[in-house]
């Protein structure tokens, strides 16, 4: 499909960034391993930034694959999409459970509120692809520009939060 075939470069620098930064995380926890965070914080903080990465890494070679139409890639990110909403919410209760840290409106924002529109995104493209494909390929690109770049956020706040927080003896 000619219209798969302009989206290339852009999925392969998003794809390519999502990959790199999946194995930057994995660098990042090695180095903090030693103070680790209670396993119930890990699985509400540290997890999405993978499973976000992910997605957009899977999304992005997804589409690069030579599909003739546009409704089975569709009904895939669309499912994709809503596995990300159910993902969110199992976020929000491991948010509520979890003791080690209180979440603030920032945390919410970022773990939450803007998955679950970069998914709901996701699904809305996958319903509108069949009548307005040019228009559902750029949900699906704002999709994983917006996850990637929640990754980047998330993962950037728990290295801060272990480096200037925990690292320093301060007080959680």
């Amino acid at each position: 499909m000619s219209q798969f075939a302009e989206w290339e470069s852009f999925y392969l620098i998003v794809g390519s960034a999502a990959g790199a930064l999946i194995g930057l995380q994995f660098v990042v926890i090695t180095l903090i391993a030693e103070r680790p965070p209670p396993a119930e914080a890990g699985a509400a903080f540290a997890t999405p930034t993978i499973v976000h990465f992910s997605v957009v890494l899977l999304l992005s070679a997804v589409l690069r694959a030579p599909w003739h139409a546009i409704t089975t890639i569709a009904a895939l990110w669309g499912v994709v999409g809503l596995s990300g909403v159910v993902y969110a919410v199992i976020i929000t209760r491991r948010m509520r459970v979890q003791t080690a840290y209180r979440p603030e409106f920032q945390d919410w924002l970022f773990h939450v509120l803007l998955p679950s529109a970069g998914y709901l995104t996701l699904v809305l493209s996958a319903l509108a692809a069949p009548s307005h494909t040019r228009e559902a390929l750029f949900g699906v690109g704002a999709a994983a520009l917006l996850l990637l770049f929640i990754g980047i956020h998330i993962a950037w706040d728990n290295v801060a939060y272990h480096v200037l927080v925990k690292n320093s003896g301060a007080k959680d």
